[in-house]
C-alpha cells in the first residue's frame, strides 16, 4: 500500500499564539485587580498607575496570568526552535537563546504573586532575562534574514519594532538615571514597560505574518509501509 503524504502544518499560528496569549493574560489580569479592587482603575499605557507584574500579582488576575503565560512560554521555546530550524546551519544560537528567554518566562510567571527577597530576585531575574535574550534572539533572526534578503516588508516592519523596543529600553534606563522623583519615576517605568509588552506582542504578530506570507510549514514524513 502507497503511504499517505502528510499535509504540512503552516507555522504562522504559532507566533500568532504567543502574541495573542500574552497580550490577553497581561489585559485580563488588569482588568481583574482593577475589579476586584487590587489596583486602582487607569489606563497604564498612559497614567502608568501599575505594572504588568503588579497588575497581575494578586487574587484571580495572578491564577488567570499565570494559567495563560505559562504555556505561553512553552510556545516561546518552540517558536525559536523551529525558526532556528527554519533559518538552517548557523543558527542554533537563535535556538538556545529562545529557550533561555522562554525558561525565563516560565520561572517569572511560577513565581509571581509570590513573597520574600528570594522569590523577587527569581521574579526579577526572569523577566529581565526574557526580554534580554528574547531582544538577543530577534536582531539575530533579523540579521540572518536581512542577509539572505528574506522577508521583504515584514522583515521592514521587524526590524522597526526592534529598534523602538530599543528606544524603549535605554529611556527606562535614563528614567532610572535621571529623574530624582520615586513616584515619577514608577510611573514613567510603568508606562515605558506596557509599552514594551505591546511591541513585543507586535513584534510575534509580524512573524506571524512573514511565515504566513512565506507559506513556511512544517512537513512530516509518510510512515514507512507496513510489511
Amino acid at each position: 500500500m502507497t503511504p499517505v503524504p502528510q499535509r504540512p502544518v503552516a507555522l504562522w499560528p504559532l507566533p500568532l499564539s504567543v502574541a495573542v496569549l500574552f497580550t490577553v493574560a497581561a489585559h485580563l489580569a488588569l482588568w481583574l485587580s482593577i475589579r476586584d479592587g487590587w489596583i486602582e482603575a487607569c489606563v497604564p499605557y498612559v497614567e502608568g498607575c501599575t505594572s504588568i507584574s503588579r497588575a497581575a500579582r494578586h487574587g484571580l488576575g495572578n491564577h488567570v496570568f499565570r494559567l495563560m503565560v505559562l504555556p505561553c512560554a512553552a510556545l516561546v521555546g518552540l517558536h525559536w526552535w523551529l525558526a532556528a530550524r527554519w533559518l538552517g546551519r548557523g543558527a542554533a544560537v537563535v535556538a538556545w537563546m529562545g529557550a533561555a528567554a522562554a525558561m525565563a518566562l516560565a520561572l517569572y510567571a511560577a513565581f509571581l504573586g509570590t513573597e520574600g527577597e528570594a522569590y523577587r530576585f527569581l521574579r526579577r531575574y526572569g523577566v529581565v532575562c526574557f526580554f534580554g535574550f528574547g531582544y538577543l534572539a530577534q536582531l539575530v533572526f533579523l540579521a540572518r534574514l536581512r542577509a539572505g534578503g528574506q522577508g521583504g516588508a515584514p522583515v521592514c516592519a521587524m526590524l522597526a519594532v526592534a529598534l523602538l523596543m530599543l528606544a524603549l529600553g535605554l529611556a527606562n534606563v535614563a528614567t532610572g538615571a535621571l529623574v530624582d522623583d520615586g513616584r515619577l519615576k514608577d510611573r514613567i517605568e510603568n508606562v515605558l514597560e506596557w509599552h514594551l509588552g505591546w511591541l513585543l506582542a507586535a513584534w510575534y504578530l509580524l512573524h506571524a505574518w512573514l511565515w504566513r506570507r512565506l507559506g513556511v510549514a512544517l512537513a512530516f514524513a509518510p510512515p514507512p509501509p507496513r510489511r
